[in-house]
This record gives structure tokens, sequence and C-alpha cells, in this order.
């Protein structure tokens, strides 16, 4: 408990003090063990991220522009998703989600990126499957259906059939785009259309460093072969012109509802009502 003479420049506040009381005491004791134990603490830690917990359970701030994201705490595997049993390695994987954050492809615009990734909601992790970034030739006449020629190759490599579409700017035209596409394919595709109206940089932090700060954020070992990384070092809060679309997709992937997943084998149990009663 702390209180502290606090000079502040509002009149009607000049005089009082300020009191702090942090979750956990200077001797690492919960300060109030009967509603937070220090299990659920931990929880609460590994749910929301240091910053935050920082900020509002230990009352101590740490400001965004001081937030980075170190691509060191991603836990690196090699397994591939089993189908047959919803695992990756021993890990039973619960959703999936393909999502498409797009531009024109072209060699000096914004980055086209669609990324993979797999959820455990039973230990609130997620897997960095598949990262794909998108380029066509700047004389390509026709770069979008070039990508979704592209990203369908991808979802059918996956195996998924469901993808979430970023529809801002030129992601509007693409649903339609990528339907006509999947149709001469003969290819049978859901599309979810995604609008942001976040910053940017609010909606990469938000959506990554809690996850990625807690522990809790793995990684194909593939990814490592891609610009990903190198986003994750060079990123600010603040922006400064690197590129971050990688980022932008993987922040959309987390944040977009996932597609449940079940073992192959998997038989959904159907009950029948008892009617025989009388009322």
């Amino acid at each position: 408990m702390v209180y502290k003479n606090f000079s502040f420049s509002t009149p009607f506040l000049r005089g009082y003090r300020e009191l702090k009381i942090p979750i956990i005491s200077a001797d690492g004791e919960p300060v109030w063990p009967e509603m937070f134990p220090i299990t659920r603490i931990n929880e609460i830690r590994d749910m929301v991220g240091t910053r935050y917990f920082s900020a509002q359970m230990m009352l101590d701030f740490i400001a965004p522009d001081r937030a980075r994201l170190d691509p060191d705490a991603l836990h690196l595997y090699n397994g591939e998703f089993d189908a047959r049993t919803a695992r990756i390695g021993n890990t039973k994987i619960t959703g999936a989600t393909i999502y498409w954050d797009p531009s024109t492809g072209h060699k000096n615009s914004d980055g086209s990126v669609c990324v993979l990734l797999y959820r455990d909601d039973k230990n609130r992790c997620v897997f960095i499957h598949d990262v794909l970034y998108l380029l066509v030739s700047d004389d390509e006449l026709h770069p979008l259906a070039r990508q979704c020629d592209t990203v369908l190759n991808f979802m059918a490599h996956h195996g998924i059939r469901r993808i979430s579409i970023e529809t801002n700017g030129i992601g509007n035209a693409l649903p339609e785009i990528m339907r006509d596409v999947s149709t001469h394919r003969n290819m049978t595709i859901t599309i979810n259309r995604i609008t942001n109206t976040k910053n940017k940089e609010t909606r990469i932090l938000d959506a990554i460093e809690p996850i990625l700060t807690s522990g809790r954020m793995y990684a194909h070992v593939r990814i490592q072969s891609t610009p990903l990384i190198s986003e994750m070092l060079g990123w600010a809060p603040i922006g400064g012109g690197m590129h971050d679309d990688g980022l932008d997709a993987l922040a959309g992937a987390i944040c977009a509802m996932p597609i449940p997943v079940h073992p192959t084998g998997f038989n959904q149990k159907l009950f029948s009502a008892n009617t025989d009663f009388k009322i």
C-alpha cells in the first residue's frame, strides 16, 4: 500500500493523496488472497500479457510506444497438423482461421498476406502454421484474380474451405472475384468479409502482444523463412514506415472467428427429446 503526496493541477483535487494497492505486494504475496490467490493472478497475467498486467493489476503503467514484438518469444515447432486426430504434436487443436489482408501484390505496393492460424482454446494458445506473401508481376493484367488462384491453392493444400478477407479498400472487390475463380475451379468455399476501423498499430498491439508476451504464441519453423520475423524485429507502435502487412494479417487472424476443428473421425451425437409425458 502506497500513499503519495500528489500536487494535482486541477483545483478541486489539490491536496488529495494518491493510493496504490498493487495486486501483488512488494514481498511477492497477493494482497487479496480470498479473491485473487496466486494461481488466479498467474492466470490473469497469462491471459492479458505483461504490459496490461503491469498497468491494470500492478498499477505501473508502461506506455504503448515502449512495446515491442520480440520474435524470440515465439515457440517454434516443426510438426504438421494431423486432421485424423486434430492435433499438432500432442496439442489438441480446436479452431482454424485463414485470413487474407490483400493488396495489388505488386513489388512496390503494400504487402498482400494470407495467414493460416490454428488455435488451442483450452490453453489459449495460437499456432502460426503458415504465412503466404503474394507477389504478382507488374505486367499481370488481372493481379487480383491471379492472387485468388494462389490463395485457393493455399486453402486446398491445408484442407480449409473458409477464408476471412479484409475488405477495406481494394479488398472490397475480392469476395466476388474469389467466388468467380473458385467456381471455375469447381471449388466450394465460404468467405467471411472483415471491415477494420481500428488504427493498424493498435490492432497489431492489442491482438499480438498479450499472447506473445505471455508465452502462448507458437510458430512453425517455416515462418522463419518469411518476412514476418523481420517485421516483428522492426515494428514499433508509433509506426515509422516499416513493413507490417504480415503482422496486420496475423492480428486479423487472431481476432477472426475460427472454424471449429474436430478429428476427421468425429461424429456428432444426436439427442432426441423424451416426449412421453403428460401435462
